[in-house]
């Protein structure tokens, strides 16, 4: 694989793209439809924090990123061009002026599309652990005030107590396919939350996951999920990277199974992404790190390496080809993805600024992308260029 870097924004073409949110700005890559010849072009908002970049993928043109831009706090950016141009957020996220807990949104955190059957839909997470819906492409967003404005909400998220490292943030905000009233969500701290009614009301769903890191390790609420994803095409399956291991879940059961126990004891099942494959249920791949003793987030030993399963958790196999031998990184909860083709291609940005690939389901690796910021986010797009 070969990469050239332009500077200047470029409509996407036909095809292959990746959308790369960094600590100091955005990029975006574009592939051939071999996987061999990449094109970096940016970066897009130099010195702001790129929380995450995300195509609407009903219409295939419409990219939001969301953006912490320094002195103007947390907003949103649209562009309906693939990133030649941008727009803020008319109305960006944001909790009620004078709303009676005093809180800020400090950054926009996660943005999620809307069900397909609602166009111009679109989620929000936030730290604190708000969440927020527009209904007109990302232009201006409302609180989902049955989330928001929970009497329990509180409790759920440890308000104004933060336990984790990086501040609370709301995550994982995925819309069942097969019905759109469904939700779920993902706090960290606090854990899984479910709503069947569109975010009027929500529960708690942690049973059968641990947090050892509580004076009860199986509470009710009060976990730390890193990463929840939910099987596009069999959604009663449910996978999550947690601070206490890896998970699944098969709906309508209401509790989750540690497979991550079957990884290697050397290696254990600690990390923050997971992702899936988009036509088998049963396949995923994690990017485990070091989250012994006092957490030093790297890959354990220094070896970096993905694991990939193709039996739902049964088992787990190491797949490390062109990857260093020694790398003392790790991979955040949004920065790896894959894409639609076949085989599929698995792509992860790490902590020091490297985008790495795999045209065959992990299998060998290759890197795409060197010295960029530290890297929050990599999601994948097909998107359609207008020219």
């Amino acid at each position: 694989m070969t990469t050239t870097y332009v500077e200047s924004p470029e409509p996407v073409r036909d095809g292959l793209a990746l959308l790369v949110g960094t600590r100091k700005g955005a990029w975006i890559l574009t592939g051939d439809e071999r996987r061999e010849q990449w094109r970096a072009a940016g970066p897009l908002f130099l010195g702001h924090i790129a929380q995450h970049v995300v195509l609407d993928p009903r219409d295939r043109t419409t990219l939001l990123l969301a953006a912490s831009t320094g002195h103007l706090g947390p907003t949103v950016f649209r562009s309906e061009n693939l990133g030649r141009s941008w727009k803020e957020a008319t109305r960006p996220p944001a909790f009620a002026a004078g709303e009676r807990l005093g809180r800020s949104l400090r950054a926009v955190f996660w943005l999620s599309p809307g069900h397909p059957d609602e166009p111009g839909s679109w989620y929000a997470g936030g730290s604190p652990q708000g969440l927020f819906r527009s209904d007109d492409g990302g232009d201006t967003w409302e609180s989902v005030h049955g989330w928001n404005d929970h009497p329990k909400w509180e409790t759920w998220a440890e308000w104004p107590e933060e336990g984790t490292p990086d501040g609370s943030m709301l995550h994982s905000i995925i819309v069942d396919p097969s019905d759109a009233s469904h939700l779920y969500i993902g706090l960290s701290g606090g854990g899984v939350f479910e709503s069947a009614d569109g975010g009027a009301d929500w529960l708690p769903l942690n049973a059968g996951s641990v947090a050892t890191f509580l004076p009860d390790p199986e509470p009710e609420f009060g976990h730390d999920p890193h990463c929840v994803r939910l099987h596009p095409l069999r959604p009663d399956r449910l996978y999550q990277q947690n601070h206490c291991g890896i998970y699944r879940m098969d709906r309508p059961d209401a509790r989750w199974i540690r497979v991550g126990d079957n990884m290697p004891p050397e290696v254990g099942d600690i990390g923050f992404p997971i992702e899936l494959h988009p036509r088998d249920p049963d396949t995923a791949w994690v990017f485990p790190m070091d989250g012994t003793d006092v957490w030093p987030r790297t890959s354990p030993g220094g070896r970096p390496a993905v694991y990939i399963t193709r039996d739902a958790g049964e088992s787990w196999t190491r797949r490390d080809a062109g990857l260093p031998e020694r790398g003392w990184f790790t991979v955040k909860r949004q920065a790896m993805t894959v894409d639609t083709r076949d085989p599929v291609g698995v792509y992860f940005g790490t902590t020091s600024g490297e985008i790495w690939a795999s045209a065959d389901e992990g299998a060998s690796w290759e890197c795409l992308a060197r010295h960029l910021p530290e890297i929050y986010s990599v999601e994948h797009a097909d998107p359609v260029s207008r020219r």
